[in-house]
């Protein structure tokens, strides 16, 4: 009950300072944040709320302005059914890339991260 408490308590310290450090988010032409949109729709990131490597990733999502649908595999039991039985174990950060009818799944928060730079950071 203490340890639960505790990761409780750590869980929501990380969401606020993560809350009250946010990056910027990059600047684009309507033109283009519509490109990054588009692009965009075939994503969807797997986390937990709290974990802080899904929020390193959510924090580079936010800095490069991509909105990728989140998925909760902690509380939601189909979006963890999902990942366990597409991706292949639970695990996150999780993302799932869907391009040209193939789907990838991509885990580790510093190769999501290093994706979405190449993908997203110059577009």
């Amino acid at each position: 009950m203490i340890v639960k408490a505790l990761r409780t308590g750590l869980g929501n310290l990380i969401i606020f300072i993560d809350f009250i450090t946010r990056p910027r988010k990059m600047k684009r032409s309507a033109e283009q944040q519509a490109e990054v949109e588009q692009a965009a729709a075939g994503l969807a990131l797997y986390q937990f709320r709290a974990c802080p490597f899904c929020v390193r990733t959510r924090r580079t999502m936010h800095r490069l302005n991509v909105p990728i649908t989140l998925k909760d595999a902690k509380n939601n039991s189909q979006d963890r059914q999902t990942l366990l039985e597409e991706g292949g174990r639970i695990k996150v950060p999780c993302l799932r890339i869907e391009n040209a009818g193939e789907v990838t799944w991509l885990y580790e928060s510093k190769a999501i991260g290093a994706y979405l730079e190449d993908r997203f950071a110059a577009a």
